[in-house]
C-alpha cells in the first residue's frame, strides 16, 4: 500500500486520530493527496492485542482511531489537524452522533513535541474562534501502542461502495 520506496520512506511521518467510527474518518483522510496509506485501528487503552469487540464493550479505554502515514512535502499535519476538525463535532465527550462511549472520543494521539504542540495550538485557536457554541473536549495525548483492526474494517466504507457511515 505505500506509494513510496524504502529510501523515501524515512521522510514520512505518522499522525493518529480518532473522531467517532473509524470508517468515515478513515475515507475523509484516504485519498488526500501527500497520504500514503492509512490503517484503522485502536489506541490509547489498556488490554494488549484489542479486538473490534472488546474495544466495543467500553471497558479497555481504546479509541477507535485512524493512522496516517504522511509525506510532509506534499500536506502538512497542520493541513491534517484542518481535516480533523472538520469531520466532527470536537465538542462532544465520548460521542460521535449516534455512536457513544469512550472508543468514539475525540482525540489526537501525537507522535513528537511538534505534533503536540500544533495540535495544542489548533485546539486553542479553535476554541477561541467562536466557530463552536461550546468547549472543545478534544484529548491530546502521546502516541501509545497501534493495534491494527481486522482487515474486514480497513477501507470499510469504499470496499462497499457507501459515502459515510449514516447508510448503513
Amino acid at each position: 500500500m505505500n506509494k513510496k520506496s524504502a529510501k523515501e520512506s524515512n521522510q514520512l511521518k505518522k499522525a493518529t486520530f480518532g473522531a467517532g467510527c473509524f470508517w468515515g474518518v478513515e475515507d475523509a483522510f484516504r485519498n488526500l493527496k501527500g497520504v500514503i496509506s492509512t490503517s484503522v485501528g485502536y489506541m490509547g487503552g489498556d488490554l494488549e492485542n484489542p479486538s473490534y469487540n472488546d474495544v466495543c464493550t467500553g471497558t479497555t479505554g481504546h479509541s477507535e482511531v485512524v493512522e496516517i502515514i504522511y509525506d510532509p512535502s506534499l500536506i502538512s499535519y497542520g493541513d491534517l489537524l484542518e481535516v480533523f476538525w472538520k469531520i466532527h463535532d470536537p465538542t462532544t465527550l465520548n460521542r460521535q452522533g449516534p455512536d457513544i462511549g469512550v472508543q468514539y472520543r475525540s482525540v489526537i494521539f501525537y507522535h513528537d513535541t511538534s505534533q503536540q504542540e500544533q495540535a495544542q495550538k489548533s485546539r486553542d485557536n479553535l476554541n477561541s474562534s467562536g466557530r463552536f457554541k461550546r468547549e472543545i473536549v478534544t484529548a491530546i495525548e502521546p502516541a501509545t501502542t497501534f493495534y491494527r483492526a481486522e482487515n474486514y474494517h480497513q477501507q470499510y466504507l469504499e470496499k462497499r461502495g457507501l459515502k459515510n457511515c449514516r447508510f448503513l
